[in-house]
């Protein structure tokens, strides 16, 4: 048997619908939103009375997916004041592919997205960031010049 593909990188957040518009302004689509709870969650995740809410989003193309979580039970164990950097060992961070990093950065700053540094050139093949997004999700936006 070989591996058949990634499904979704699944990600906690602390406000589901802030999270899901924020993604739906950078462009992801909503396939569904669920509650999740019962004995197969609990089996499934390791953790006794699992009650959460989700929404399963894919990008345009309908090869990536993202699965945001809002954990209701047990409570979420926050990142701490400072979100970790983009250093720290772990889950790095997401990178979406955009057709204009400009107009997407300005898109997602009302929904809460900080530029950690500045627009960077690659050679003269990509321009790249890394943003803040919801619940200190580190994102990195690439668009192809080249």
């Amino acid at each position: 048997m070989t591996l058949q593909r990634m499904d979704n990188v699944g990600i906690i957040v602390e406000d589901l619908d802030a999270a899901v518009a924020f993604f739906t302004e950078l462009g992801l689509i909503v396939e569904g939103r669920a509650q999740i709870e019962g004995h197969f969650a609990d089996q499934a995740v390791g953790l006794d009375g699992v009650r959460s809410d989700i929404a399963m989003m894919r990008t345009p193309d309908g090869h990536s997916k993202l699965e945001l979580a809002q954990y209701h039970h047990p409570a979420p164990i926050g990142a701490g004041a400072d979100s970790p950097p983009p250093n720290t060992v772990g889950l790095h961070r997401v990178m979406f592919a955009v057709d204009d990093i400009d107009d997407t950065i300005a898109r997602l700053r009302p929904h809460g997205a900080e530029l950690l540094g500045e627009v960077a050139q690659y050679k003269d093949t990509y321009r790249l960031c890394y943003l803040r997004g919801p619940s200190g999700i580190l994102l990195a936006l690439a668009e192809q010049i080249g």
